[in-house]
């Protein structure tokens, strides 16, 4: 079933896609890191797109900031000068960082780039060790393999730096590194030019007090003399054996880094089937946190490091759920500078996971799971009319399918941002791609004038006053009721939290009148707890505007009608369906808390869902999909019953007893099975909720009757119902095989 935008609300058309990329950048830019974002679109060309203007929003932010930014000391260059290379060096022999909260809390801000293709790591049997291959390969190219090295060597301490900062109260951000009391650079430049003073006098002059001692004597005691020279040279000679040991280390690394080390892993199966591997690994990404937020203090602003995971969902379930896994537990660490954002279609990607054996315990659905790593899920809204009609057209003129409509907030900045405030690792299929989109010759005529979307007038302060103000009702303990609706997993609050601030940016964006703030709390909250039934409202609304567009009578939908009213009038049909949406509803929390957030706190109605529609988020539509899917199967079911006059079910639920016997009267069945129904008292619900085998028994019917029976209170059942809903309940991927039957 399509998406239908009923006349009867006015509701702005669909905006482009940069309006939502806009403000998922912003949001970026107010979270915390460790974040990993669900980017959830049926459409790759529009993921694509999203990522694409998200890249050039982010580095515009950092651009900006870094122009305003008036304080001594401004951060350094990203193209390092000579000076600034030097100056590194000696950061790294030398000294130590010191976390303060100044340079905890800068305002500058650097952001890495780094797109994974799943799709071409695909034939690896370890996925997530290509995705760590490819971000280490990105943090070497954009830093520079020689720094790297160096800190592997003379910085980091597997010891000191697994544990997390300690926060210090003083004005420097750097400390002589010591042995005892002493720094580093003094030991080393005292041995030096120890060195050289003994060292020189002896080499050129020797043991002139040995030589007067042994003049007159034979040779073979005056090599005395030589052995005890040449241990002297070697004792003071100290020093050169320990920067010969450093300068080989650092050659080792240089030509031997983690890449090697890791596909030497992936190489030797004795390694990579045991924990060896993963721990390594985990080694190394620990050790690439440390060196970005060294990195931090020297540059003078911090660095985000966003990993584009695309084409995810087009690989084998144990791959998907093995990469899922990395993201969890080596990009999650509390203190991790990454930013995930997976890119892929979440009704195929729940479908791959589901499908994943020994992947999932037995009480885990892959929602859950999904749960458990997603802390913003950012759904993409479907296309609207109008805009699968911009799309058509943009594809007749040989236009790419999304346009871009990427502004410029200054003349002579790239489309695709400064490359001195990112790092890409770009897909060479994407860059093949559109080489191919630019020799495209089009059917019609390019128009000039496109319309683009001006960031430039968003208000970031009302924006931020909304914001505040939403999260203040919700810990408001005396006024607000939302506490009690709040799951009490941590994962589910960030998830509540990240999704108002991008609901009230896109109401912003779009210039809508925003809803007051607990309002808007109110609807994200709903999302997040119960997203089956709303999914079902949705779709309810969805039908009924379509079905009154077939009759004619648009007007005939009431926007006033409370949406609890929608959801218990079709409250019936969601029963009777309900082996079918088994997996979906027990994602939702307690049903009479939904109950009572509808029907007495917050009693949204019809028109509020259609302004929340395209700013929501947080709403997984595969959900409401699959929704469509099993009703519009049952329409079909229905239009079988018109056929032969069938009995609906919200008819036969209503009949008494007295009801079935006038019925089965008026098909002329025999007095004897009217006695059948009265004496065990059969009504319209025995007929449909128990077993049909069981009804049949009872009845003792023939065949041919019994057949008349179920086709006119149950309705046409085709020959493989039967047997597919026997196994339904044993099915190892319930959800998967119910969709594909229904």
């Amino acid at each position: 079933m399509t998406t239908f935008d009923c006349v009867l609300f006015p509701v702005t058309d669909i905006p482009s896609d940069n309006v939502y990329a806009y403000a998922l950048s912003k949001t970026f830019t107010k979270v915390s890191s460790p974040v990993t974002v669900g980017l959830y679109s049926e459409c790759h060309n529009r993921i694509n797109m999203v990522l694409k203007n998200i890249e050039v929003h982010m580095n515009q932010e950092a651009k900006r900031r870094e122009e305003n930014y008036t304080k001594e000391p401004k951060p350094r260059s990203i193209t390092p000068s000579i000076s600034d290379m030097l100056s590194l060096i000696l950061r790294l022999l030398f000294y130590r960082p010191v976390w303060t909260e100044q340079n905890q809390n800068m305002k500058n801000i650097r952001y890495m780039f780094v797109r994974f293709s799943a799709w071409h790591f695909a034939g690896s049997d370890l996925l997530w060790a290509g995705l760590v291959m490819q971000l280490s390969k990105a943090i070497q190219n954009s830093f520079g393999k020689l720094h790297l090295g160096l800190f592997r060597i003379v910085q980091h301490d597997e010891e000191k730096d697994a544990g997390k900062k300690i926060i210090e109260d003083v004005p420097k951000n750097w400390r002589f590194k010591k042995l005892g009391c002493i720094p580093i650079w003094a030991l080393i430049l005292i041995g030096f030019i120890g060195s050289l003073l003994i060292l020189v006098p002896l080499i050129m002059f020797g043991f002139p007090h040995l030589k007067e001692h042994l003049e007159g004597e034979k040779v073979e005691e005056s090599s005395g003399y030589g052995a005890l020279e040449g241990f002297a040279i070697a004792v003071l000679g100290v020093p050169a054996v320990g920067a010969l040991r450093f300068i080989l280390l650092l050659l080792k690394n240089l030509i031997f880094n983690q890449d090697l080390k890791i596909r030497q892993g992936l190489d030797n199966k004795k390694v990579s089937q045991q924990l060896g591997l993963m721990h390594e690994v985990r080694l190394e990404m620990r050790l690439l946190c440390c060196f970005i937020h060294f990195m931090e203090i020297f540059e003078r602003r911090r660095i985000r490091v966003v990993l584009e995971i695309t084409n995810l969902d087009r690989c084998t379930p144990k791959k998907i759920v093995g990469v899922l896994d990395a993201i969890n537990i080596l990009l999650s660490d509390e203190e991790s500078p990454f930013i995930s954002v997976l890119a892929v279609d979440p009704e195929v990607l729940v479908r791959q996971v589901q499908q994943a054996e020994d992947c999932l315990s037995k009480r885990d659905s892959a929602y859950d799971f999904l749960d458990r790593i997603i802390t913003l899920p950012f759904t993409v809204p479907p296309l609207s009319n109008a805009s699968k009609s911009s799309v058509f057209e943009n594809i007749v003129r040989g236009q790419s399918e999304i346009s871009e409509n990427i502004p410029l907030e200054e003349t002579g900045t790239s489309a695709l941002g400064d490359p001195g405030t990112s790092f890409s690792v770009e897909d060479e299929c994407s860059v093949k791609y559109s080489e191919e989109e630019e020799q495209a010759i089009p059917l019609i005529e390019k128009k000039g004038n496109v319309e683009t979307f001006a960031a430039a007038e968003l208000n970031l302060q009302e924006v931020d006053k909304l914001t505040q103000s939403a999260f203040s009702y919700i810990t408001s303990r005396d006024k607000s009721q939302l506490p009690v609706y709040l799951s009490v997993d941590t994962m589910s609050m960030r998830r509540v939290i990240n999704s108002i601030r991008v609901t009230i940016m896109i109401m912003e964006t779009r210039k809508l009148e925003p809803p007051p703030p607990e309002k808007i709390a109110a609807w994200v909250v709903l999302v997040d707890r119960w997203p089956c039934r709303l999914s079902w409202i949705l779709q309810c609304v969805e039908d009924d505007q379509q079905s009154d567009e077939r009759d004619g009578s648009i007007c005939a939908v009431d926007n006033t009608k409370k949406l609890w009213d929608v959801f218990n009038y079709n409250s019936l049909e969601l029963c009777i369906i309900g082996y079918a949406v088994n997996n979906f509803l027990e994602r939702d929390g307690d049903p009479e808390l939904f109950e009572i957030f509808l029907k007495n706190h917050f009693k949204f109605t019809v028109e509020d869902l259609e302004k929340f529609k395209l700013c929501t988020v947080n709403l997984n539509y595969s959900i409401k999909n699959q929704l469509a899917r099993i009703r519009g199967n049952r329409r079909l079911k229905r239009a079988g019953r018109n056929a032969f006059q069938s009995l609906s079910s919200k008819t036969v639920m209503n009949m008494k007893t007295e009801d079935i016997c006038q019925e089965l009267s008026n098909l002329r069945f025999p007095e004897r099975y009217l006695e059948t129904v009265r004496e065990n008292f059969i009504d319209g619900r025995t007929i449909l909720f128990s077993d049909p085998k069981d009804l049949r028994q009872v009845l003792q019917m023939t065949l041919g009757e019994w057949t008349s029976f179920k086709i006119h209170f149950l309705g046409v059942i085709p020959s493989s119902q039967p047997a597919q809903a026997k196994t339904l309940p044993n099915a190892t991927h319930a959800g998967v095989v119910i969709c594909n039957g229904q």
